[in-house]
């Protein structure tokens, strides 16, 4: 009979149900289930007295609460969480440099859209950005006008994209963490996909002016609603501007490029048990890819995988970046506790349901999709 169960490592006690599961079932492999198990939930391979370790991964995701007997559902219940990783003891650990043999892919390019500095978009896109979040309610309809009227008429554009975001108008634009919003913002405006050439637009009165987001070379370049009579002329100076940004784009064309051009970013989207055995570790083996033929890979959400820390740090570049990579863990603990919570409450509502216990669970399938190539710095 088929195997409704998966065991990820030799050494794990428990396994992920590929079925719902009613008590009595045969599950194969000599496995009974003990309990009804909801799809993607975990199974016990083994009898697990109180304090014994539950183990996927290869990893110890914490110890069992409670006896749990072989075929029994594991669950956020009856065990009780690992702890993390110890900072100090990992910092004294000597530096060892990463040695990893990555596969060589046949193919070391891609067709993308060139760009004059930096990297090369792998989409043709309009983007806007605006400098205040006062500006978006004109700004989306003027970019439901620009998607109805406009963009049918520049077919080698490939659509339009609108940052709305929540800064800019009564925020303390001097306090020393204003860095943050600041210059995500000034990243996006050179995003590849966006030609490196948005459409800024802001109010007249936001703390963000354009000065202190373009630059005083730039500030020109952003279009000031403020300086229109009325909501229409909003509207008609947004679509002028958009459609001058158009046929700039509509020139574009994809060309055959080194992937060296190529920078991407990896992000877990709505993880469950089955995401570290699936769609990550593919994900990973991408990465790894792409890295040894010259392109650029950012593994995001580095703080939700905490409980995996020592698996980064093992494949720091240097000893600085280690050093850097522990830092920012370091800061996230301090963030938990000035909030007076600590790493269990980052598990959603949904990754629960979809079998995941536990932070320590959690981390070990998110860092699946960072591969194994060495961590050449930390951006923060």
């Amino acid at each position: 009979m088929t195997q409704d169960w998966i065991r990820i490592h030799p050494d794990d006690t428990v396994a992920v149900v590929t079925c719902e599961t009613a008590a009595g079932q045969d599950l194969g492999g000599g496995l009974i289930s003990r309990d009804d198990i909801p799809l993607a939930h975990k199974v016990a391979l083994t009898d697990l007295a109180p304090g014994d370790a539950v183990i996927r991964y290869g990893a110890r995701l914490g110890t069992a609460r409670v006896p749990i007997p072989r075929g029994g559902h594991v669950h956020e219940q009856n065990i009780l969480e690992a702890r993390a990783p110890d900072l100090d003891r990992l910092e004294a650990e000597p530096f060892a440099a990463p040695f990893v043999s990555l596969p060589r892919p046949d193919a070391a390019s891609f067709s993308g859209y060139r760009n004059p500095h930096g990297y090369a978009g792998t989409r043709n896109l309009l983007g806007i950005i605006p400098t205040v979040q006062c500006v978006a309610g004109v700004l989306n309809q003027a970019v439901d006008r620009i998607r109805a009227d406009l963009l049918p008429r520049y077919p080698h554009v490939d659509g339009v994209v609108v940052l709305n975001h929540d800064y800019g108008c009564g925020v303390a634009i001097d306090a020393p963490e204003a860095v943050i919003p600041i210059r995500t913002l000034q990243s996006l405006l050179h995003h590849p996909n966006f030609a490196a050439d948005p459409l800024v637009v802001g109010l007249g009165c936001e703390k963000l002016t354009p000065q202190r987001l373009m630059g005083p070379e730039r500030a020109s370049d952003v279009l000031m609603l403020q300086d229109c009579a009325g909501y229409d002329a909003m509207l008609a100076a947004i679509l002028a501007r958009a459609e001058q940004k158009l046929v700039r784009l509509e020139k574009r064309r994809r060309e055959t490029l080194p992937l060296s051009q190529l920078i991407i970013g990896v992000q877990c989207g709505g993880s469950d048990a089955f995401s570290g055995m699936t769609a990550n570790p593919a994900v990973g083996i991408a990465s790894d890819l792409l890295v040894a033929s010259g392109a650029t890979v950012l593994f995001s959400e580095v703080s939700e995988v905490r409980d995996a820390v020592h698996l980064l740090a093992s494949r720091a570049a240097s000893p600085e970046v280690r050093a850097r990579l522990i830092g920012e863990m370091r800061w996230y603990d301090r963030y938990l506790a000035a909030g007076g919570v600590d790493r269990s409450a980052n598990p959603t509502p949904g990754n629960k349901q979809g079998g995941l216990s536990n932070i320590v669970e959690k981390a070990m399938g998110s860092v699946a999709k960072s591969g194994l190539a060495p961590i050449a710095e930390v951006l923060a």
